[in-house]
């Protein structure tokens, strides 16, 4: 059981979060209200016969309703209605910089035009005291040629994203399918990221580190798998942008006390907490790291080192970057 300080710790610590998928912090009262004033008809007859049916038993069940969600997303407020719901939740859990993965494929596949999509989002992040930043994710389940002509869309509005990633189903699209895009992505002094390591093997998470240069492992939960990759991991910095309340709901670990965040910061690895979906799975930003303390034998020094991970493997400025560090620092010196 967490004590009262700890947890008290947990909420009010500054924090990053480098894993958020903005149609994934959409809540059903969201849905429902962007449906009825777009005349959208849901497939659902009420938010709690929505929320009813997130009972995901692996990442495919969990992107079929993901994308019905999507559906009712189709003016430019309605992604900024979506995105400023998520940073006022952000703001309310002390995240100080958040970097907000779109995916446009999802939109512009139902006819919606990339820069509806993107000022919708940007906007509300310029609205927000939150620090945001977006990275846009091409979606593996398509093929490459998709992803080259989403990326050609997007470059119009390139001083509105700071990066590119790599989402959805991961088994049977290992990251090597995009290295040409990531190669032009790369040339184009983006900063990259990708999924690896979540239900696909430790071999994705290679193939991403070295084929498409990836700064950033998002999941990467399976590396312990491999004593050398998780060696190289630790040696190099490379951050994991880890999920707690996502692995358990898509059954990556049974329950939370067999999750491996505390294996991976003994290992030396830049271990990070992040809400993934947070409508769905669960929680936000504080139920994430509340719900891993409840589970595993975490303290403060884990809190300040967890804390410091999140702006250390954060894109941006190294003035700005010493700045948040400074302040997580100050906070925990007064405990």
């Amino acid at each position: 059981m967490l004590n009262d300080q700890l947890r008290r710790v947990l909420q009010q610590m500054p924090k990053a979060e480098l894993h958020i998928h903005i149609e994934g912090s959409l809540e059903p009262e969201l849905i429902f209200a962007l449906a009825e004033r777009n005349g959208v008809k849901l497939a659902y007859g009420s938010v709690e016969e929505l929320r009813a049916a997130y009972a995901f038993t692996d990442l495919q069940s969990f992107l079929d309703i993901y994308y019905a969600g999507a559906s009712v997303l189709l003016q430019e407020q309605d992604f900024y209605d979506m995105t400023a719901a998520y940073l006022k939740r952000a703001e309310e859990d002390n995240v100080r910089h958040t970097e907000i993965f779109f995916d446009p494929q999802t939109h512009t596949a139902r006819g919606v035009d990339i820069k509806v999509v993107i000022d919708g989002i940007y906007r509300a992040c310029q609205d927000s005291p939150v620090s945001a930043t977006l990275i846009l994710c091409f979606l593996r389940h398509l093929s490459e040629e998709d992803a080259i002509a989403t990326l050609e869309a997007a470059l119009p509005y390139r001083d509105k994203f700071i990066g590119v990633g790599l989402d959805s189903s991961e088994v049977g699209n290992p990251p090597e399918k995009f290295a040409n895009v990531f190669a032009r992505c790369h040339a184009l002094g983006l900063h990259l990221v990708a999924h690896a390591g979540e239900e696909g093997p430790p071999a994705y998470i290679y193939t991403a580190l070295d084929t498409l240069k990836v700064e950033r492992i998002d999941h990467g939960v399976r590396c312990l798998e491999d004593k050398a990759l998780t060696e190289r991991l630790a040696r190099e910095k490379m951050a994991l942008t880890v999920c707690p309340l996502s692995n358990i709901k898509l059954c990556v670990f049974d329950k939370m006390e067999q999750h491996n965040i505390l294996e991976l910061l003994d290992a030396g690895i830049v271990a990070t907490v992040n809400s993934d979906d947070p409508a769905y799975f669960g929680g936000y930003m504080n139920d994430n790291f509340i719900a891993t303390f409840e589970a595993l034998p975490l303290g403060l020094s884990h809190a300040q080192t967890l804390a410091r991970n999140g702006f250390s493997a954060a894109f941006l400025p190294a003035e700005k970057k010493q700045q948040y560090l400074d302040e997580v620092d100050a906070f925990f010196a007064k405990i």
